[in-house]
């Protein structure tokens, strides 16, 4: 066996920072941690009530290390003990303390569920942006995306979650949940954000995704025919949600150039999506229940709004 060289001292010549070092290094920067725990610290279990609880960041940020690596509860503890960037991050000393267990980082998750934290970290970590001069402008872009769910009734309940539905997109059906979005035009930032199961139409939550402030509102055509929900909630915003260009086999040409010139604008929804869904890998549900994953919806919104804008957020 090759011995070993001075590597393991702690000399590294050959040393790389590495994507994942540097995400949480950006991102340890830009997150409002103060002001995350005092949101939390009202519900978390205090010293003297049975064993003594772990420190309230410490359970902050292996949650959030969760949200950003797509990692289970039993996952998350595993790839703390492998991984001393990770403990280092979430502040654990191997010297001093374990890793928390699995059922603790667990409680802790159902601590944010049950108090719909979630919602409360989406809001704050938003105020917080503004605060920092990331206006919301007059435009705003909806859109929803399917997130899968397990199909299988192999499980102890004998049947699939009772919350997620089916639904048909093209030629292809789908079965789990919907997340609409509400993305301001100028920043991309997700402003609004509603779940629900994957065969309600998208139509039927836009007045929840606008702020009320716009004056023009970007959609495909799953939102045509909505003028009036739009003006009923923001009174001088103009319906620039695509129209049907083919009717009977035949095709509006200045439709579909009309089309496509909001298509340019429209698409800007896609990149916090893409944060979403590509970058921090939630491409299907993890938990029963549409309460479950709608809090954890919330977290991902939240920290899909601060990645996009992180570098900004490191110079100001």
């Amino acid at each position: 066996m090759k011995q070993m060289a001075m590597a393991t001292s702690g000399f590294q010549k050959f040393a790389k920072t590495t994507r994942r070092a540097q995400l949480l290094a950006e991102m340890d920067r830009v997150v409002p941690w103060a002001e995350l725990c005092a949101l939390i610290e009202p519900v978390h279990p205090i010293v003297g009530n049975g064993q003594p609880p772990k420190p309230l960041e410490m359970m902050l940020r292996i949650h959030l290390h969760q949200q950003w690596f797509n990692l289970p509860d039993p996952g998350v503890a595993e790839a703390l003990y492998d991984s001393a960037l990770m403990r280092r991050f979430a502040g654990i000393d191997l010297g001093q303390e374990p890793v928390p267990d699995e059922t603790t980082i667990l409680n802790f998750r159902h601590l944010l569920e049950r108090n719909n934290l979630g919602m409360c970290i989406f809001h704050a970590v938003g105020a917080h942006l503004q605060a920092r001069g990331m206006k919301l402008s007059n435009g705003t872009i909806v859109d929803a995306t399917i997130v899968s769910a397990p199909p299988s009734a192999k499980n102890q309940q004998q049947q699939r979650d009772p919350e997620m539905h089916q639904t048909r997109k093209g030629n292809q059906w789908y079965f789990g949940m919907k997340v609409h979005v509400g993305v301001d035009r100028k920043t991309k930032l997700i402003h609004s954000t509603v779940v629900t199961a994957a065969n309600e139409a998208d139509s039927t939550v836009l007045p929840e995704l606008l702020h009320g402030d716009e004056t023009a509102v970007w959609g495909d055509q799953a939102y045509r025919g909505q003028t009036e929900a739009i003006v009923r909630v923001a009174p001088r915003a103009k319906d620039l949600t695509n129209k049907r260009y083919r009717y009977r086999g035949v095709v509006d040409e200045i439709e579909r150039g009309r089309n496509r010139v909001k298509s340019k604008v429209r698409s800007r929804v896609e990149h916090s999506i893409g944060v979403i869904k590509r970058v921090f890998g939630y491409a299907k549900v993890r938990y029963r229940g549409l309460r479950k994953n709608a809090n954890q919806v919330f977290v991902l919104a939240a920290l899909a709004n601060q990645f996009m804008i992180r570098r900004r957020l490191m110079r100001t």
